[in-house]
């Protein structure tokens, strides 16, 4: 009998009490005396630690590294820049899997590859004969030369960084790598993961280190967890587990890598990657599932059955094997199935939270016909008992860190049901009119608004923006048949016109610019307007091919503070290429300095910009402590002979523009897009600017796509009614912007260093109060953001929280964001703000009630600030308010 091989840890799990079992071909702890299900609940509430040292660990080196894996594995291994990982299988010449496995490139020259315990030999030979095909590739299996461990849960991180107070832990994304040291010897850090825990870490280290290692992350709190709970862990997040649902069926036929959910994610079919093994039948597969998942299945023969996530609705447990039926017909077999326990959250969306309290539940993975929908309902046999079980999308969700969250059948089922009310209209519009009344109360005389994207627009404006043009149309383009004359194509617009021509001309004296569309009824629409004007514009000479989009483009990371509607996931989505090589939407990020995430790397940026050659350079932000680099960047474009547009988004500091703050196009900006309702004057809508020569043959029709993109291209109605409001909120903002700007800026700083006073932890350079604009950043502990907020929202301060730069997403958010443009509009001035300082401390650091305090300091800043109004305007807002 071979004898077992023991990781670096076996005599600490000995001395914990595992219970030791063999594991592909190692002896392994199954379970410690807490048992599995607390280990499980550990990991979920805090942090479980796993000793995954008999995973296989393959060096891959030499010049034909990139080549031999783009033919061994399933991905893209080309998409890997240092410092990332990505989850791939080994695939069999039939479609199948030989092996699931995870590859992460720490170095430029080489990357490791690791495999199962169990398939560790088995993947050696077959990778080393696949490597005889290519000369200059070298394979080192270095499982024994260091260890591996797996931390994971809520918990993970804080953890983590007690164990490298000085390390540098990877960016908060999943599959992001860095390398620090432990004492003297180098570590390895992975944001990976075989738990769905959204918090996840795994380690690599010298193996003589690992009982030093593994007793600091104990001694911090670290629940050990072995194999038992590992395997629940997986379940419920729905991972593929080799030999269930990778390999082959119990029928011994192979079951095909795209019947699991992460072959999405884990197959390219990238030109990089040539005819890699399994390349065909996988492609086969693919075209399959999308037919199945459009509900077509005229190619289900390539795609016949898929492993679908069950919970068992009846009292009873499925294991691998059972059989499923549908109505009576069988329809596939149950691949792992096991009880495990859930932990129960109380409250609703972000104020939801871990209880206490745990539940069970037995859920499975099947095998099952591609033609079951979600939601559906099976049944399992077992031991002869029929059990019912739904069909599920997922059992688990981890998008909102830092803890996953349970998706149990009765609750995926109440998402599916729509509830209806019945009750009078009547009643109904007058329920709501008094709620109306009540928050318009609340939010304007009884509450602080530190929120950094808001602004009450003035009463005048209010009130022009609900009379007549409000529900007008008033669609407009100029026509060169008409010497560029705009052509209304509506009747009785002759006021909208001018209402147009007028606040354009308000806006070219604010911003400084020549050219201006606003149009667009928000600043996501007006950088949206401005990424299809460029798309037109770069495809303006072949309007018969399919068009081309922006090659690449520089943004700001949204974790980094960067817009959304800068972000692929967000206005630049349809606009933007996708990197041929990464796979990914064609945009790099500016770097920040490492002592001021909130501020660029100018220095940096040059090799960048030299290397990929933007496009489209986007400044600005959404958490903004400084100005933006604009000149800077003009010069190192020029410098680089770069044929690029810089684009500044300055929704959040629109009403900042000008000598006290930036002055955009002076600095050499091409665009400027903002939202008018932030720092400006409002109303509620977004505006595009340039500064273009009108002789220009370059970029004059670039302007004219912009507008051509405006109208047609993005709006219709335009809500003339706001349009009309904006006129005189940029009429206030040009009369007022020079009292008004840098007392706003005067305020924030005074802000921050009464909050710093007070004892709060206040983000930014101290050297210049912390802040350059109207935000001040606040850091109120991991994952608290969101608590603190509520809060203080509850003694009537509000504000938003926000994810700092080292934070993996809003529901982890630990810290506020602040903005001091409302309430300076208000009246406020330094003390007051130094004032709410206070209050935000007694609030935030000792649980104290500050209503009223909070409402008696409200009710001094009432009347608006920096508009019209006083006697010449009285007479007309009366007869306002009686007509409209």
């Amino acid at each position: 009998m071979e004898s077992l091989e023991r990781t670096p840890l076996f005599s600490r799990h000995e001395a914990l009490g595992a219970q030791m079992v063999p594991f592909g071909g190692w002896e392994m702890p199954v379970q410690y005396p807490t048992g599995i299900l607390k280990e499980h609940l550990s990991t979920r509430a805090r942090a479980g630690l796993f000793d995954v040292s008999h995973m296989g660990r393959f060096i891959v080196r030499g010049d034909e590294a990139l080549p031999f894996l783009q033919h061994a594995l399933t991905n893209n291994a080309a998409a890997l820049e240092v410092g990332q990982s990505q989850y791939t299988l080994i695939p069999a010449p039939d479609g199948s899997a030989i092996d699931d496995a995870y590859l992460y490139r720490f170095f430029s020259d080489h990357y490791l590859l690791v495999v199962n315990a169990a398939n560790r030999r088995k993947d050696w030979q077959h990778l080393r004969t696949v490597a005889k095909q290519f000369k200059a590739v070298s394979l080192t299996d270095s499982t024994s030369e260091f260890a591996m461990l797996s931390l994971q849960g809520p918990k993970a991180k804080t953890i983590l960084q007690s164990l490298l107070p000085g390390g540098v832990l990877p960016e908060p994304q999943r599959n992001e790598l860095s390398t620090t040291h432990f004492g003297d010897h180098e570590m390895w850090l992975a944001r990976t993961g075989y738990t769905g825990e959204p918090l996840c870490f795994e380690l690599f280290f010298p193996a003589g280190q690992s009982e030093a290692v593994w007793d600091r992350l104990v001694d911090q709190g670290a629940q050990p967890v072995g194999l038992g709970a590992r395997d629940t862990l997986r379940l419920e997040a729905s991972l593929p587990l080799y030999g269930h649902e990778l390999g082959d069926d119990p029928q011994g036929n192979p079951i095909p890598i795209f019947a699991i959910a992460l072959a999405r994610f884990a197959v390219s079919f990238s030109p990089l990657k040539g005819e890699f093994i399994g390349k065909a039948p996988l492609q086969r597969q693919f075209q399959a599932l999308a037919e199945i998942l459009e509900g077509r299945f005229d190619l289900l023969a390539n795609l016949p059955y898929r492993v679908r996530p069950l919970e068992i609705i009846d009292k009873g447990i499925a294991r691998a094997g059972a059989p499923v039926f549908d109505q009576g017909s069988p329809i596939g077999h149950i691949t792992s199935g096991t009880m495990v326990p859930y932990w129960v959250f109380e409250g609703e969306g972000l104020a939801s939270e871990l209880t206490e309290q745990s539940g069970r539940r037995a859920i499975a993975l099947g095998y099952i016909d591609s033609r079951i929908e979600d939601g559906a309902i099976v049944t399992v046999d077992v031991r002869g008992k029929r059990l019912q079980a739904g069909v599920m999308p997922y059992l688990l969700r981890s998008e909102a860190p830092p803890h996953a969250r349970a998706i149990t059948w009765q609750r995926f089922r109440q998402g599916l049901e729509t509830k209806n009310g019945a009750s009078a209209a009547a009643d109904q519009a007058l329920q709501w009119t008094q709620r109306a009344l009540e928050n318009h109360t609340w939010r304007q005389r009884q509450c602080i608004n530190l929120i950094p994207s808001e602004q009450t627009p003035s009463p005048l404006v209010r009130l022009l923006s609900i009379s007549d043009p409000a529900g007008r149309y008033a669609e407009h383009k100029p026509v060169k048949a008409f010497a560029d004359a705009d052509i209304f194509y509506y009747q009785g617009t002759d006021f909208i016109a001018a209402v147009e021509e007028a606040l354009a001309e308000q806006m070219r004296l604010y911003l400084g610019c020549r050219q201006i569309d606003a149009r667009p009824i928000s600043g996501q629409m007006a950088n949206m307007v401005l990424f299809s004007a460029m798309v037109d514009h770069l495809n303006r000479t072949d309007r018969k091919s399919e068009q081309r989009r922006i090659r690449r483009v520089m943004n700001h990371h949204i974790i980094k503070g960067g817009h959304l509607s800068a972000q692929p996931m967000g206005a630049l989505r349809d606009y933007v290429m996708r990197d041929p090589t990464t796979e990914r939407p064609a945009v790099i990020n500016f770097p920040v300095l490492a002592d001021n995430p909130y501020n660029v790397d100018v220095d940096a940026c040059r090799d960048l910009m030299e290397r990929y050659r933007p496009e489209l350079i986007i400044l600005g932000k959404s958490m903004t402590l400084h100005k933006e680099p604009v000149a800077a960047m003009r010069q190192i474009i020029d410098d680089l002979q770069l044929n690029t547009i810089l684009h500044y988004d300055m929704a959040h500091v629109l009403g900042l523009c000008g000598p006290h703050f930036q002055q955009p196009f002076a600095e050499g900006a091409d665009l400027v897009t903002g939202s008018t309702h932030k720092t400006f004057f409002g109303t509620q809508r977004g505006v595009v600017a340039a500064n273009f020569e009108p002789d220009d043959t370059i970029t004059m029709p670039l302007w004219e796509a912009i507008q051509r993109r405006a109208f047609p291209g993005s709006v219709s109605n335009h809500h003339p009614g706001t349009l009309l409001g904006l006129l005189l909120a940029a009429m206030e903002m040009n009369a007022f912007k020079d009292q008004y700007q840098p007392m706003v800026i005067k305020n924030a700083k005074a802000l921050a260093r009464a909050l710093k006073t007070s004892g709060l932890a206040v983000a930014g350079d101290p050297a210049i109060d912390h802040t350059e604009t109207h935000q001040v950043i606040v850091e109120v502990g991991y994952a608290q953001g969101a608590d603190i907020a509520r809060r203080l929202e509850e003694n009537h301060i509000v504000c938003n929280f926000q994810a700092t730069p080292e934070e993996e997403g809003f529901t982890a958010s630990g810290a506020l964001r602040l903005g001091v443009a409302e309430m300076t509009r208000f009246g406020m001035q330094p003390e007051h703000f130094e004032t709410v300082a206070q209050l935000m401390a007694d609030v935030i650091l000792r649980r104290q009630d500050v209503r009223e305090e909070v409402m008696k300091l409200r009710e001094g800043f009432i009347e608006m600030q920096f508009c019209f109004c006083g006697a010449e305007f009285d007479d007309v807002i009366d007869q306002l308010h009686a007509i409209v």
